[in-house]
C-alpha cells in the first residue's frame, strides 16, 4: 500500500514545539509510538505509563480476516482501534512530563495518525523484525510529515537479532535516525527508547522552537 500523503493544510501535523513550562514545572512533550500491526506498541505504553493507561483494544472478529493478516502473529486477539494512551514523568536529564499515544497499527487508520501526530515532538516507531514489512508504512509516514521518529527494535522471544546498521539498511533510513533495541515489556528499556526520541526531537527542532532553558539532551 501506498504511503499517507501529509496534508498541506494541516502544519499543526509538523509541530516541533514543546510546551512553555511554569516556574518549576516539567515541559510537557507529546509522544507518537506507532508500528505494524503486532508489534507491541499498546505493551510498551502500558509498561512505562505511570497511571492506568487508556486502552481501545477490541477483539479481533471473522469480519477483519480479509483485511487484518496475523501472520506472525496467530495469537493476536485483540487490536487497537483508536489510540493508546499512558503518561510518563522523568526527572532527568531534565523535568519532562510525555504524554504517550500508541497509533492502530494497520494501515487503514492511517487518517487517524495524522490527529494522533498533531501537535507531538516526535515518534517510536516499533520494529518487528520477523515482519519487517509491516514497518515500511510508519517509517514512510513520518518522513513525508517531517516528523522526527526513532527506530526501536523490539527484541521479541525467539526472534533473530540482528545490528541496528542491519535494519537501517533494510528499511532505508536516513543515517540521521536512530535505530536502538529494546523489550517493549520492560519500563527502562521503554523509557530509554523515549528519551533517545526527546534528544533526537529536540536536537532537529526548527532553530526558532521555544526550548525549555538549560535542555541538555545530547547525552539522552
Amino acid at each position: 500500500m501506498p504511503s499517507p500523503t501529509p496534508r498541506p493544510d494541516d502544519p499543526a501535523v509538523v509541530s516541533l514545539t514543546p510546551s512553555r513550562p511554569q516556574a518549576g514545572a516539567p515541559t510537557v512533550l507529546k509522544v507518537v509510538i506507532a508500528g505494524g500491526f503486532g508489534v507491541g506498541k499498546t505493551t510498551a505504553v502500558g509498561a512505562v505509563s505511570e497511571i492506568t493507561p487508556l486502552s481501545t483494544e477490541e477483539y479481533l472478529t471473522e469480519a477483519s480476516v480479509d483485511v487484518d493478516s496475523l501472520e506472525g502473529v496467530e495469537a493476536k486477539q485483540t487490536t487497537t482501534v483508536a489510540f493508546d494512551f499512558g503518561r510518563l514523568s522523568l526527572p532527568e536529564p531534565v523535568p519532562l512530563e510525555l504524554f504517550l499515544f500508541g497509533t492502530p497499527g494497520q494501515d487503514r487508520f492511517g487518517d487517524l495518525w495524522y490527529d494522533l501526530s498533531r501537535g507531538a515532538v516526535g515518534a517510536v516507531v516499533l520494529v518487528d523484525t520477523r515482519r519487517l514489512a509491516s514497518s515500511f508504512t510508519a517509517v514512510s509516514f513520518f518522513e513525508d510529515i517531517r516528523l522526527p521518529f526513532v527506530v526501536a527494535v523490539n527484541h521479541f522471544d525467539g526472534a533473530h537479532r540482528y545490528h541496528p546498521d542491519q535494519v537501517r539498511a533494510a528499511l532505508e533510513l536516513h543515517a540521521s535516525v536512530p535505530v536502538v533495541t529494546c523489550d517493549a515489556r520492560d519500563p527502562r528499556h521503554v523509557a530509554g527508547v523515549l528519551l533517545t526520541l526527546v534528544g533526537h526531537a529536540l536536537k532537529n527542532a526548527p532553530a526558532d522552537s521555544t526550548r525549555p532553558p538549560s535542555t541538555t539532551l545530547q547525552d539522552a
